[in-house]
């Protein structure tokens, strides 16, 4: 039994949502199991307040660094800070140097989903600047690749997802929530991604 950690990073809720469909994708497929788990908040309660960020989900447990290497490959979500990964998310990959010394995560696999405010915010160089942390641990990149089908060459409605992986369009102000499209894309990134990890870990 393969097993998958989606890991995620969430300030107003959007990567959080996407986060349980790409659980739901990726407990679909036979011979996996996948648990959801999110990242310590390194933001004060007195500053999330001023963001008007809404409460954490706390039926979703706080990952422990630790807990890695008992797993067979990762789902990574988070927003975007400027073009790459908020500093939340970067704590605790940076708490991972154990692990590269010991080298627990080598040839695992990993993909990643995010969120933007616009359709310019950086949805697919915040999955690049992401990367030299999994390149640094060995781990295997799992892109989706237009797998997912003619939904992504469409350019009928303001969408996100990239051939990186699924990502959604907040807007500037929070107030968009991801499409339908885009959740369909997230359950189909868990699924895919999920085989493949099985894949690796045979």
């Amino acid at each position: 039994m393969a097993r998958i950690a989606v890991i995620y990073y969430s300030t107003y809720g959007h990567i959080a949502t996407l986060a349980k469909k790409v659980l739901a994708g990726a407990n679909s497929v036979e011979g996996v199991t996948a648990e959801l788990y999110q990242v310590p908040e390194t933001l004060s309660e007195e500053v999330l307040a001023k963001l008007h960020a809404p409460p954490k989900d706390v039926d979703v447990p706080i990952i422990d660094v630790a807990k890695l290497p008992e797993f067979d490959g990762f789902i990574f979500g988070f927003p975007t800070r400027f073009g790459t990964a908020p500093a939340q998310f970067k704590a605790f990959l940076d708490a991972t140097g154990g692990h590269w010394a010991s080298g627990a995560l080598v040839g695992k696999g990993a993909s990643i989903f995010t969120s933007t405010g616009t359709q310019g915010g950086g949805s697919e160089t915040t999955v690049l600047t992401s990367l030299p942390v999994l390149v640094h641990h060995g781990i295997v990149f799992i892109p989706t690749g237009y797998s997912y089908g003619g939904s992504l060459f469409s350019n009928d409605a303001v969408r996100g997802g990239t051939a990186y992986g699924v990502s959604t369009l907040a807007g500037a102000d929070g107030s968009r929530q991801p499409s339908e499209l885009e959740l369909g894309y997230a359950e189909h990134q868990g699924k895919y991604v999920a085989g493949v990890i099985k894949k690796l870990a045979a």
